[in-house]
């Protein structure tokens, strides 16, 4: 038989027997009253009881207390009460970092047990008038906010960008300007200093430009995203402080803003471009990640060149003929060096021309993060 409790187990052992409720309970040295209650599911067995019962029965301990566990189990389920605010709860405290939130000044609350201000402020934070709804919440996220499935720490880390983006002032947006500004920002590759003239470029063009650290673990490099069809912004982490990595991520979200990827409302987050980390892409997205990524690689240094450098130098590159290349494409050693680490796999090679960029775009840069907290009005 299938026993649904402990007791139906223990009454069926003493029909076998032939036995009486107060055998067992003379037995077992216990009143009656406690081997009724046994049997009738009113009080639970224990683990002392299971091993007494196994001497006297033959069957193992670990079967009552198996079906006490079940029956327990089963009659929580029927007793419970929901409680929907538990797996947003989940959600908030368990995925989105809250407590480096408060850190970074993004929510104002004393830490992350003060779940009032904490839960006041996030709805701020997302712009939501109940926190359910937040887009960090699973039925509450729309495919078209993100164009990957992103984790609430990512979510988090657009929204900054956004509302910050929000409150800038910057020239008239046209595709034109776009051209324009990339184009001027290509002669200004050969020194990390002259990426400080980056924001203004793009500012110019119509581009809201925005600098927010990355939070732990978003592997985020940047973002192309659209206030309204005439509002683009691009947001960067700067978490790879190099010429390389900012030129070739720079150069990517200008292509999304020029073929006008995520004008329907799908921001173009870029996760961990050229890394390790597998992403799931529907075809369209993959295609327009490939196009960017080809026309960033494109824009540090021509293809072809590249090509024509490594088939001439390779397996053995020079301090020489790197720097001598570099002058040649007019560009920084160290862009040349993040190029020919990418082709050749070899990431040890010419590290010291990784130039820093990040003390010279911070200075000029709508920024938040290393320290400082951007001022946003309520």
């Amino acid at each position: 038989m299938e026993y649904k409790t402990p007791g139906q187990l223990i009454e069926a052992l003493l029909n076998e027997r032939g036995w009486s409720q107060r055998s067992l309970a003379v037995i077992l040295d216990k009143g009656e009253t406690s081997i009724n209650k046994l049997i009738s599911g009113q009080s639970r067995v224990s683990a002392e009881m299971a091993l007494a019962l196994e001497e006297i029965f033959g069957v193992k301990a670990e079967r009552f207390l198996e079906l006490q566990h079940q029956y327990d189990l089963a009659k929580a389920r029927i007793e419970a009460r929901p409680d929907p605010g538990r797996a947003n709860r989940a959600k908030i405290y368990g995925d989105l970092p809250v407590a480096k939130m408060i850190e970074r000044g993004w929510l104002q609350a004393e830490g992350i047990r003060d779940t009032e201000n904490v839960e006041r402020e996030l709805r701020r934070f997302f712009g939501v008038n109940r926190l359910e709804d937040a887009e960090i919440m699973p039925h509450a996220a729309r495919k078209t906010q993100t164009s990957i499935e992103a984790t609430p720490a990512q979510m988090a880390w657009l929204y900054r960008v956004k509302s910050i983006a929000e409150g800038m002032l910057v020239g008239s947006y046209s595709p034109k300007a776009v051209e324009i500004a990339i184009a001027n920002i290509k002669p200004l590759l050969g020194h990390p200093e002259h990426m400080r003239r980056v924001p203004r470029i793009l500012a110019e063009a119509g581009i809201r430009f925005v600098v927010v650290e990355g939070l732990p673990g978003g592997k985020i490099d940047g973002v192309c995203l659209w206030l309204n069809e005439r509002s683009p912004v691009v947001g960067m982490t700067l978490r790879f402080d190099r010429i390389d990595n900012f030129v070739f991520v720079l150069r990517h979200e200008l292509e999304h803003v020029k073929n006008r990827d995520g004008q329907n409302g799908a921001a173009m987050l870029d996760v961990d471009l050229g890394g390790d980390v597998h992403v799931e892409l529907e075809i369209t997205v993959a295609q327009q990640e490939a196009i960017a990524n080809a026309a960033a690689a494109e824009f540090c240094i021509p293809s072809k060149m590249m090509d024509a450098f490594i088939k001439r130098k390779a397996p053995y590159f020079s301090e020489r003929d790197l720097i001598g290349f570099a002058r040649t494409m007019k560009v920084h050693p160290g862009i040349v060096a993040g190029q020919l680490q990418r082709r050749t796999e070899q990431y040890h090679k010419f590290r010291q021309h990784l130039a820093s960029v990040r003390e010279y775009i911070i200075p000029t840069a709508e920024t938040d993060g290393w320290g400082d907290i951007h001022p946003i009005e309520p």
